[in-house]
């Protein structure tokens, strides 16, 4: 599908900014830009008029603030299907808020093109298939899974895009989250992770998760035996191979069938 994009932004050089980005990258990231708004008032009877599948959406502005603006979008009854948003903003500090409000992503300025048009393409494969689904019933923003795990780092809050985890593992009373390049810490179970997100990870081991899409392949190794195993031999396990990174985990016996089966 070819997403509608309505921009809100009561900074007119903001807007202007907004609208070349676009343009830019409409080779790469088809869409319709069907109109744009300076304030809250604006931005709803617009939407109104040409129910977007997408809003640009800046987080400060006077009078009504776009994240009440977002509040007001998913909570409308006499819409059958909300828009997403994706927020655009000079401020990081409001990215938690933004979760609350089912926000699908969360850019700040200066926006790259490629950041935009990749946002734009995971939110118009999101639009479809929720639109493919329409048929069990009405689908609303809440039923759009996640698409940012919140976590702590150095005393502050932030969001990682749930196409960057690689794996998630259960470690003490946390849950450690994996990226290419950095760990974190969330507070998130993995059980509650595992029933959210079951199309997008997959259980390898009682202590970990492991998205779908890193897993490269399967290797099996032989695994010393302990220092006090009083001569065991050496025992023979299975290991997840991912993308990006060197580590490893291990496979549980009883995964091994299935996880096997995603890399055939």
């Amino acid at each position: 599908m070819i997403p509608r994009i309505y921009i809100v932004d009561d900074e007119a050089p903001a807007r202007a900014r907004l609208s070349t980005l676009l343009s830019d990258i409409v080779a790469e990231c088809p869409h319709y830009l069907v109109g744009e708004a300076g304030h809250a008032q604006a931005a709803l009877e617009g939407i109104r008029a040409t129910a977007p599948d997408l809003v640009l959406l800046d987080v400060q502005m006077p009078g009504m603030s776009g994240l009440q603006l977002a509040e007001q979008l998913l909570n409308n009854t006499g819409a059958a299907e909300p828009p997403l948003i994706i927020f655009v903003t000079a401020y990081d500090d409001y990215a938690l808020s933004a979760f609350d409000v089912q926000a699908f992503d969360y850019l700040v300025k200066p926006v790259r093109a490629t950041r935009l048009a990749q946002a734009i393409a995971r939110a118009s494969r999101v639009r479809q298939h929720a639109q493919a689904a329409s048929a069990a019933g009405p689908v609303t923003a809440t039923g759009l899974p996640r698409q940012h795990f919140a976590v702590q780092e150095r005393g502050r809050m932030s969001l990682v895009p749930m196409a960057e985890v690689l794996y998630l593992k259960a470690e003490l009373k946390y849950v450690t989250l994996r990226t290419k390049t950095k760990e974190y810490l969330i507070e998130d179970s993995l059980v509650s992770i595992e029933e959210e997100l079951a199309l997008h990870f997959v259980r390898v081991h009682r202590n970990a998760l492991v998205a779908r899409n890193a897993i490269s392949g399967v290797e099996r190794v032989m695994q010393a035996a302990d220092s006090d195993g009083d001569g065991d031999k050496p025992q023979e396990i299975w290991q997840v191979i991912l993308r990006d990174i060197d580590h490893r985990l291990p496979i549980s016996r009883r995964q091994l069938a299935e996880i096997k089966a995603l890399v055939r």
